[in-house]
Protein backbone atom coordinates (compact mmCIF):
# COMPACT_ATOMS: atom_id res chain seq x y z
CA UNK A 1 0.00 0.00 0.00
CA UNK A 2 1.26 3.45 -0.90
CA UNK A 3 2.31 5.72 1.94
CA UNK A 4 1.31 8.88 0.08
CA UNK A 5 -1.39 10.69 2.10
CA UNK A 6 -4.93 10.55 0.78
CA UNK A 7 -5.25 14.34 1.08
CA UNK A 8 -2.73 17.06 1.81
CA UNK A 9 -3.32 20.80 2.01
CA UNK A 10 -0.61 23.39 2.59
CA UNK A 11 -1.27 27.02 3.43
CA UNK A 12 -4.79 26.71 2.06
CA UNK A 13 -6.81 29.92 2.15
CA UNK A 14 -10.24 30.71 0.72
CA UNK A 15 -11.89 34.13 0.71
CA UNK A 16 -15.45 34.82 -0.40
CA UNK A 17 -16.93 38.19 -1.35
CA UNK A 18 -20.28 38.76 0.35
CA UNK A 19 -22.92 41.46 0.25
CA UNK A 20 -23.34 44.41 -2.08
CA UNK A 21 -20.10 45.97 -0.88
CA UNK A 22 -18.13 42.81 -1.62
CA UNK A 23 -16.75 42.44 1.88
CA UNK A 24 -14.19 39.68 2.25
CA UNK A 25 -15.14 36.62 4.29
CA UNK A 26 -12.26 34.25 5.05
CA UNK A 27 -13.68 30.72 5.19
CA UNK A 28 -10.34 28.86 5.33
CA UNK A 29 -7.29 30.52 6.85
CA UNK A 30 -3.80 29.20 6.05
CA UNK A 31 -4.74 25.56 6.66
CA UNK A 32 -2.08 22.84 6.54
CA UNK A 33 -3.27 19.27 6.98
CA UNK A 34 -2.35 15.73 5.97
CA UNK A 35 -4.86 12.85 5.97
CA UNK A 36 -3.27 9.37 5.95
CA UNK A 37 -4.65 6.44 4.01
CA UNK A 38 -6.51 3.46 5.40
CA UNK A 39 -8.08 5.30 8.34
CA UNK A 40 -11.33 6.96 9.32
CA UNK A 41 -10.47 10.64 9.69
CA UNK A 42 -12.81 13.01 11.47
CA UNK A 43 -12.83 16.63 10.28
CA UNK A 44 -14.70 18.53 12.96
CA UNK A 45 -15.75 22.04 13.79
CA UNK A 46 -18.78 24.29 14.30
CA UNK A 47 -20.97 25.42 11.43
CA UNK A 48 -19.11 27.86 9.22
CA UNK A 49 -15.64 26.81 10.39
CA UNK A 50 -14.50 25.99 6.84
CA UNK A 51 -14.45 22.19 6.82
CA UNK A 52 -16.95 21.76 3.97
CA UNK A 53 -15.21 24.48 1.97
CA UNK A 54 -11.90 22.68 2.46
CA UNK A 55 -13.34 19.44 1.11
CA UNK A 56 -14.92 21.21 -1.88
CA UNK A 57 -11.56 22.77 -2.72
CA UNK A 58 -9.84 19.38 -2.56
CA UNK A 59 -12.54 17.90 -4.82
CA UNK A 60 -12.09 20.68 -7.36
CA UNK A 61 -15.55 22.15 -6.77
CA UNK A 62 -14.25 25.45 -5.38
CA UNK A 63 -11.06 27.29 -6.34
CA UNK A 64 -8.71 28.27 -3.50
CA UNK A 65 -7.54 31.82 -2.98
CA UNK A 66 -4.06 30.68 -1.96
CA UNK A 67 -2.17 27.53 -1.03
CA UNK A 68 -1.80 24.10 -2.57
CA UNK A 69 -3.33 20.67 -2.14
CA UNK A 70 -3.09 17.11 -3.42
CA UNK A 71 -5.67 14.37 -3.81
CA UNK A 72 -4.52 10.74 -3.78
CA UNK A 73 -1.04 11.82 -4.82
CA UNK A 74 -2.14 14.13 -7.64
CA UNK A 75 -1.03 17.74 -7.28
CA UNK A 76 -4.56 18.95 -8.09
CA UNK A 77 -8.07 17.57 -8.31
CA UNK A 78 -7.55 15.93 -11.71
CA UNK A 79 -10.27 13.88 -13.34
CA UNK A 80 -8.21 10.74 -12.76
CA UNK A 81 -7.96 11.47 -9.03
CA UNK A 82 -11.64 12.36 -8.65
CA UNK A 83 -12.60 9.09 -10.32
CA UNK A 84 -11.05 7.31 -7.29
CA UNK A 85 -13.12 9.30 -4.80
CA UNK A 86 -16.66 8.78 -3.52
CA UNK A 87 -18.53 11.78 -2.14
CA UNK A 88 -21.72 12.19 -0.14
CA UNK A 89 -22.49 15.92 0.27
CA UNK A 90 -24.20 17.34 3.31
CA UNK A 91 -27.56 17.90 1.58
CA UNK A 92 -27.72 15.54 -1.43
CA UNK A 93 -30.58 15.68 -3.90
CA UNK A 94 -31.69 12.47 -5.56
CA UNK A 95 -34.34 12.04 -8.25
CA UNK A 96 -37.42 10.91 -6.36
CA UNK A 97 -38.90 8.96 -9.28
CA UNK A 98 -35.95 6.59 -9.53
CA UNK A 99 -35.76 3.45 -7.46
CA UNK A 100 -32.77 3.12 -5.16
CA UNK A 101 -31.24 0.51 -7.45
CA UNK A 102 -31.78 2.70 -10.52
CA UNK A 103 -30.17 5.64 -8.74
CA UNK A 104 -27.08 3.65 -7.79
CA UNK A 105 -26.83 2.24 -11.33
CA UNK A 106 -27.09 5.75 -12.78
CA UNK A 107 -24.28 6.95 -10.50
CA UNK A 108 -22.21 3.91 -11.44
CA UNK A 109 -22.58 4.82 -15.11
CA UNK A 110 -21.53 8.42 -14.39
CA UNK A 111 -18.52 7.10 -12.50
CA UNK A 112 -17.36 4.96 -15.41
CA UNK A 113 -18.11 1.48 -14.06
CA UNK A 114 -17.77 -0.90 -17.05
CA UNK A 115 -20.99 -2.50 -18.31
CA UNK A 116 -19.87 -6.11 -17.60
CA UNK A 117 -19.16 -5.18 -13.96
CA UNK A 118 -22.25 -2.98 -13.50
CA UNK A 119 -24.68 -5.44 -11.90
CA UNK A 120 -22.14 -6.73 -9.40
CA UNK A 121 -20.99 -3.25 -8.45
CA UNK A 122 -24.55 -2.04 -7.86
CA UNK A 123 -25.50 -5.02 -5.73
CA UNK A 124 -22.32 -4.83 -3.64
CA UNK A 125 -22.93 -1.14 -2.96
CA UNK A 126 -26.56 -1.77 -1.98
CA UNK A 127 -25.48 -4.62 0.30
CA UNK A 128 -22.84 -2.46 1.99
CA UNK A 129 -25.51 0.16 2.72
CA UNK A 130 -28.08 -2.46 3.82
CA UNK A 131 -30.38 -1.24 1.04
CA UNK A 132 -30.68 -4.37 -1.11
CA UNK A 133 -34.25 -5.10 0.00
CA UNK A 134 -35.37 -1.48 -0.37
CA UNK A 135 -33.58 -1.04 -3.69
CA UNK A 136 -36.76 -1.56 -5.71
CA UNK A 137 -38.66 1.22 -3.92
CA UNK A 138 -38.82 4.78 -5.29
CA UNK A 139 -36.38 7.15 -3.63
CA UNK A 140 -39.30 9.45 -2.90
CA UNK A 141 -40.64 6.92 -0.38
CA UNK A 142 -37.40 6.70 1.62
CA UNK A 143 -36.97 7.93 5.18
CA UNK A 144 -34.13 10.29 6.03
CA UNK A 145 -31.97 7.41 7.20
CA UNK A 146 -32.63 5.44 4.02
CA UNK A 147 -31.76 8.47 1.90
CA UNK A 148 -28.41 8.76 3.65
CA UNK A 149 -27.74 5.05 3.20
CA UNK A 150 -28.59 5.12 -0.51
CA UNK A 151 -26.29 8.13 -0.67
CA UNK A 152 -23.54 5.99 0.80
CA UNK A 153 -24.26 3.31 -1.80
CA UNK A 154 -23.86 5.75 -4.69
CA UNK A 155 -20.64 7.06 -3.14
CA UNK A 156 -18.96 3.62 -3.13
CA UNK A 157 -20.47 1.94 -6.20
CA UNK A 158 -17.32 2.59 -8.29
CA UNK A 159 -15.05 1.09 -5.59
CA UNK A 160 -13.25 4.32 -4.63
CA UNK A 161 -10.05 4.47 -2.61
CA UNK A 162 -11.24 7.54 -0.71
CA UNK A 163 -14.78 8.20 0.56
CA UNK A 164 -15.72 11.69 1.79
CA UNK A 165 -18.87 11.90 3.90
CA UNK A 166 -20.17 15.35 4.83
CA UNK A 167 -22.67 15.02 7.71
CA UNK A 168 -23.88 11.52 6.71
CA UNK A 169 -26.03 11.19 9.85
CA UNK A 170 -27.69 14.64 9.76
CA UNK A 171 -31.34 14.20 10.75
CA UNK A 172 -30.98 10.43 11.15
CA UNK A 173 -32.37 8.67 14.24
CA UNK A 174 -30.02 6.76 16.59
CA UNK A 175 -30.76 3.40 14.96
CA UNK A 176 -29.96 4.74 11.50
CA UNK A 177 -26.91 6.56 12.82
CA UNK A 178 -25.61 3.33 14.32
CA UNK A 179 -26.09 1.53 11.01
CA UNK A 180 -24.14 4.22 9.17
CA UNK A 181 -21.37 3.94 11.75
CA UNK A 182 -21.11 0.20 11.08
CA UNK A 183 -20.88 0.90 7.33
CA UNK A 184 -18.05 3.36 7.91
CA UNK A 185 -16.09 0.79 9.92
CA UNK A 186 -16.73 -1.80 7.21
CA UNK A 187 -15.31 0.54 4.57
CA UNK A 188 -12.18 1.01 6.66
CA UNK A 189 -11.86 -2.76 7.09
CA UNK A 190 -11.98 -3.03 3.28
CA UNK A 191 -8.95 -0.75 3.07
CA UNK A 192 -10.66 2.49 2.11
CA UNK A 193 -9.85 5.89 3.55
CA UNK A 194 -12.92 7.63 4.97
CA UNK A 195 -13.08 11.35 5.73
CA UNK A 196 -16.01 12.08 8.01
CA UNK A 197 -17.50 15.48 8.82
CA UNK A 198 -20.05 15.17 11.60
CA UNK A 199 -21.52 17.01 14.57
CA UNK A 200 -22.34 13.70 16.27
CA UNK A 201 -19.21 13.59 18.38
CA UNK A 202 -20.18 10.35 20.09
CA UNK A 203 -20.22 8.59 16.72
CA UNK A 204 -16.95 10.23 15.69
CA UNK A 205 -15.39 8.96 18.91
CA UNK A 206 -16.57 5.43 18.08
CA UNK A 207 -15.43 5.20 14.44
CA UNK A 208 -12.52 7.60 13.88
CA UNK A 209 -8.83 6.77 14.14
CA UNK A 210 -7.67 10.36 13.85
CA UNK A 211 -9.38 13.76 14.13
CA UNK A 212 -8.79 17.40 13.28
CA UNK A 213 -10.73 20.28 14.79
CA UNK A 214 -11.18 23.52 12.85
CA UNK A 215 -12.40 26.83 14.22
CA UNK A 216 -12.89 30.05 12.24
CA UNK A 217 -11.09 28.59 9.26
CA UNK A 218 -8.02 27.50 11.20
CA UNK A 219 -6.74 24.17 12.47
CA UNK A 220 -6.76 24.19 16.27
CA UNK A 221 -6.03 20.52 17.02
CA UNK A 222 -5.01 17.39 15.10
CA UNK A 223 -3.89 13.91 16.10
CA UNK A 224 -4.77 10.31 16.85
CA UNK A 225 -8.04 10.09 18.73
CA UNK A 226 -6.59 8.29 21.74
CA UNK A 227 -3.79 10.85 22.00
CA UNK A 228 -5.91 14.00 21.75
CA UNK A 229 -8.43 12.69 24.27
CA UNK A 230 -5.79 11.80 26.84
CA UNK A 231 -5.59 14.31 29.70
CA UNK A 232 -1.85 14.95 29.85
CA UNK A 233 -2.29 17.24 32.82
CA UNK A 234 -3.61 14.36 34.94
CA UNK A 235 -2.51 10.83 35.79
CA UNK A 236 -4.26 7.81 37.16
CA UNK A 237 -2.52 4.92 38.90
CA UNK A 238 -3.86 1.38 38.83
CA UNK A 239 -2.78 -0.80 41.76
CA UNK A 240 -3.52 -4.25 43.04
CA UNK A 241 -3.56 -5.53 46.63
CA UNK A 242 -4.44 -2.03 47.78
CA UNK A 243 -4.88 -2.12 51.54
CA UNK A 244 -6.62 0.57 53.63
CA UNK A 245 -3.17 1.61 54.91
CA UNK A 246 -1.89 2.10 51.37
CA UNK A 247 -4.96 4.17 50.43
CA UNK A 248 -4.36 6.47 53.41
CA UNK A 249 -0.62 6.73 52.73
CA UNK A 250 -1.23 7.70 49.08
CA UNK A 251 1.36 7.67 46.33
CA UNK A 252 4.48 8.35 48.34
CA UNK A 253 3.93 5.38 50.65
CA UNK A 254 2.37 2.87 48.24
CA UNK A 255 5.45 0.63 48.04
CA UNK A 256 5.99 0.71 51.80
CA UNK A 257 2.35 -0.18 52.41
CA UNK A 258 2.58 -3.27 50.16
CA UNK A 259 0.66 -2.04 47.12
CA UNK A 260 2.18 -2.65 43.67
CA UNK A 261 1.67 -0.09 40.90
CA UNK A 262 0.42 -1.96 37.84
CA UNK A 263 0.25 0.95 35.42
CA UNK A 264 0.15 4.70 35.08
CA UNK A 265 -1.74 6.31 32.21
CA UNK A 266 -3.79 9.35 31.35
CA UNK A 267 -7.53 9.53 32.00
CA UNK A 268 -9.61 9.91 28.86
CA UNK A 269 -11.93 12.83 28.32
CA UNK A 270 -14.87 12.75 25.95
CA UNK A 271 -14.54 14.17 22.45
CA UNK A 272 -17.44 16.51 23.23
CA UNK A 273 -15.58 17.97 26.22
CA UNK A 274 -12.44 18.45 24.12
CA UNK A 275 -14.46 20.05 21.32
CA UNK A 276 -16.06 22.54 23.69
CA UNK A 277 -12.66 23.55 25.03
CA UNK A 278 -11.07 24.00 21.60
CA UNK A 279 -13.85 25.78 19.71
CA UNK A 280 -14.34 29.47 20.44
CA UNK A 281 -18.13 29.50 20.14
CA UNK A 282 -18.43 26.79 22.78
CA UNK A 283 -16.34 28.43 25.46
CA UNK A 284 -18.00 29.91 28.54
Amino acid sequence: MTTTPAITVEGLTKDFRVGLRGLKLRAVDNLTLSIPRGQVYGLLGPNGCGKSTTLKIVLGLVAPTAGSFSLLGDAAASAAARARVGFLPEAPYFHRFLSGRELVRYCAQLSGVPAPAMDGAVERALALADMAEAGARPVGTYSKGMLQRIGLAQAVVHDPELVILDEPTAGVDPVGSGAIGRMIRRMRDEGRTVVLCSHLLGQVEEVCDRVAIMDRGRLVLEGRLDEVLARRDRHQITVENLSPAAREAAEAALAAAGARVVGVDHPRQSLEDLFRRMVSGSRD
